[in-house]
């Protein structure tokens, strides 16, 4: 019967070292069939394959420094708002208490003298004269009473809307430096990325990317050329002084700047204010083509108009690069060109 029957067990079988042998011999030269080469590791990326994705991912830590910049713009607003919000609040609430006092001492008179008293005392007034000047001075003091009655009830209106109001400033300054930190993370982790990149990278190859980076501009020549006022004359002047001081994003000077932060920094030497990010500079000013450019021009790149420089003459801008570098002259065709404004 099936009962009886013996279970049969497998057994397990281990392949002999030569077995094994065999076996991985046949894996690679199936590998080999497949790929017509035996298996390796994959070729490291080429100097200009990491200047592509360094380029993207400086690029990106750009743009976001540009909405960092703005949020900060909004945050800063938003928090001289708070404190004027909260500084119209505490005057209103104490010159609330200032009336709810007269009140209060208006209500403990009336108590201790009785109003019904003051009724009686005017009934028994010796001559009409004296009733009169009684009952005006009631009549008075009552006047006086439903004016700071009024008073109070509008001065509390007036503190619950200054509450609110405060209250909504105090929800946008929460939400942009939310924005901030947002932006802040995207920056720090764009810049770590490269300089991992950077970082795997020979000494040659670092070399040779920096010399992509590092072209001479013809600095006399270009000096050399006129400013179409004053005003770019000075804007010129101080991105010159600026040149060889850090890139450090979100700064705007005197010591250090990102691309916007010098665009800004430049032209307000020159008596001319302009806007904090390069995507409200791109209105600040009249528009010029690329063949009517003069020193002082704010000259813009990529199709989001995340980099700014200041045009010199000859071909050449004054701009903060990335982090890593200063502030140097570089060609206006090492980036693609986007527009350009002459700020007023």
């Amino acid at each position: 019967m099936g009962s009886n029957r013996k279970r049969r067990h497998r057994q397990l079988v281990v392949p002999s070292p030569a077995r094994t042998t065999a076996i991985i011999a046949i894996a690679c030269a199936a590998t080999m069939a497949t790929t017509g080469q035996p298996a390796q590791a994959a070729p490291k990326a080429s100097v200009e394959q990491v200047k592509a994705r360094l380029d993207t991912l400086y690029r990106q830590a750009e743009e976001a420094t540009e909405r960092y910049n703005g949020a900060k713009e909004r945050a800063d607003e938003a928090q001289r708002e708070v404190n004027n919000r909260q500084n119209e609040l505490a005057r209103a609430t104490a010159y609330l208490a200032t009336i709810r006092q007269s009140l209060g001492t208006v209500a403990t008179a009336q108590y201790r003298s009785g109003r019904g008293a003051n009724i009686m005392s005017l009934a028994l007034s010796s001559s009409p004269e004296q009733y009169l000047d009684r009952a005006d001075m009631l009549n008075l003091a009552a006047e006086q009473q439903a004016n700071a009655l009024q008073r109070y009830t509008a001065q509390r209106h007036s503190i619950e809307y200054k509450r609110a109001a405060a209250q909504q400033k105090l929800a946008e300054l929460t939400e942009a430096r939310d924005e901030l930190a947002r932006h802040k993370r995207t920056i720090t982790d764009r810049l770590a990325s490269a300089k991992r990149l950077l970082a795997s990278l020979t000494a040659k190859q670092r070399a040779q990317y920096a010399a992509g980076h590092g072209a001479d501009a013809a600095r006399d020549a270009a000096a050399a050329l006129p400013a179409p006022s004053g005003r770019a004359a000075r804007a010129v002047a101080y991105a010159w002084h600026a040149v060889g001081k850090p890139y450090v994003w979100g700064a705007a000077g005197p010591n250090s700047f990102d691309c916007s932060g010098l665009a800004q920094a430049s032209w307000r030497a020159a008596g001319v204010w302009l806007p904090r990010t390069t995507y409200a500079q791109v209105g600040a000013g009249t528009r010029v083509p690329r063949a009517a450019l003069h020193p002082g021009d704010l000259v813009f790149f990529y199709s989001a108009r995340s980099h700014v420089g200041i045009y010199i003459g000859a071909g050449q801008m004054i701009h903060a690069p990335r982090p890593g570098t200063a502030v140097q002259v570089a060609p206006i065709r090492a980036m693609p060109f986007a527009g350009a404004v002459r700020p007023a």
